[in-house]
């Protein structure tokens, strides 16, 4: 269908108050889903009711962009006045199903004759910049003329100007050169002796760090040389001192363990021998005091003076039997920290003597008035 949609005495955004017309050519959609939303929205009104709502829709957004728009750029450029329309109302209309396949503006105007009068100062405008520039025409002309005597009567000023400001300045770019020339070659004598200084600098440092390792490879050496020789007086000196003195240690030891077996096997051969002999003296003693036994018994009709003479005569015998084995002994040594214990052990073994004897012949010393006397005496 086709629409014309109007909006009278609509303000532009200088206040104007302008009229447009426009004409628009619509259709209902193709597409399934627009043609949904075209049910959805038209569906049991009338040609005119679905009319009246695109053509309402179509000038709002026309009266929306013309609050935004000058009048100059509505009356001259009225293509992309309409295209801005279509843009600005195509998803609208689209919303509803509808598309819209072209729109254009049919007319502007305005009621208080301000097209008109723009008409009439672009008129006046025109014929003002005609006089002007015939004026100026003229005026350019009288100028012109002057200017070309004064062109002549300059060129000769201006040539020899020109010879000599050549002539200045090929002196000038003479001395620029000559100074650039000496600046290169004084920067270039600076990087020369400053690269050659840097290069020295690495040379040295090159040097320093071969000292360094040669310093620690020397380092290394004298190590290894003194772990050598560490190792050299352990091999040559120290392991042999060692080893000799292991082996004055174990001499030592097998002499010593060698004299301990030596006295214990002496301590040993005495012991036995003793053993042995003490065996035949008790032996002798036992035969003895059974002989003296019998004595007594034979003699006991001769009362204590038979028996204590019968014990006397048995004394010599019993005491030269008992200090048998100490004939073959050098010497006793009695040890004690003082000269009075010596003393005291003598006579313990002799206040021993009796009770001895009494074990051996049950005759008691003691109860012989002659013994006792020498007891008192000695005490």
């Amino acid at each position: 269908m086709t629409l014309q949609p109007k909006c009278e005495d609509v303000e532009t955004a200088e206040g104007v108050a302008i009229t447009v017309t426009g004409v628009a050519q619509v259709k209902v959609m193709n597409d399934k889903e627009l043609l949904g939303y075209a049910c959805e929205q038209f569906l049991g009104k009338t040609v005119v009711e679905i009319r009246s709502v695109i053509l309402q829709t179509l000038e709002g957004h026309l009266r929306s962009i013309l609050g935004t728009l000058t009048v100059e750029q509505i009356y001259q450029d009225r293509d992309q006045f309409a295209k801005l329309v279509r843009e600005v109302a195509a998803p609208d209309v689209g919303r509803m199903g509808i598309e819209i396949l072209s729109f254009t503006i049919k007319d502007v105007y305005d009621k208080v004759d301000y097209l008109s009068s723009l008409g009439k100062s672009q008129t006046a405008a025109v014929q003002r910049d005609a006089d002007i520039g015939v004026a100026e025409a003229e005026r350019d002309a009288g100028i012109r003329e002057a200017d070309c005597k004064k062109e002549m009567m300059d060129v000769k000023f201006q040539a020899d100007t020109r010879m000599a400001d050549s002539k200045r300045e090929l002196e000038m770019q003479k001395a620029a050169f000559n100074q650039e020339v000496n600046t290169k070659k004084a920067e270039a004598q600076l990087a020369y002796e400053l690269q050659a200084a840097k290069e020295q600098q690495k040379i040295r440092l090159e040097e320093i760090e071969i000292e360094v390792v040669q310093r620690k490879k020397q380092i290394t050496i004298e190590e290894k040389e003194i772990l050598r020789t560490d190792k050299e007086l352990i091999a040559t000196v120290r392991r042999p001192a060692e080893a000799e003195a292991y082996k004055m240690q174990q001499l030592a030891e097998a002499q010593k363990i060698k004299k301990v077996l030596m006295a214990q096997a002496e301590a040993e051969k005495i012991k036995r021998i003793g053993e042995a002999e003490a065996g035949s003296i008790e032996a002798v003693g036992k035969a003895e005091a059974e002989k003296m036994r019998l004595k007594a018994e034979a003699y006991q009709q001769y009362g204590e003076a038979a028996k204590t003479a019968l014990v006397l005569e048995a004394l010599p015998k019993i005491a030269a039997q008992v200090a048998a084995p100490l004939s073959r002994t050098n010497e006793i040594v009695i040890l004690s920290g003082d000269g009075g214990r010596v003393t005291g052990e003598v006579n313990r073994l002799l206040a021993e003597l009796p009770v001895s004897v009494n074990a051996l012949t049950g005759v008691d010393l003691s109860k012989i008035p002659l013994l006792q006397k020498m007891s008192n005496r000695q005490a």
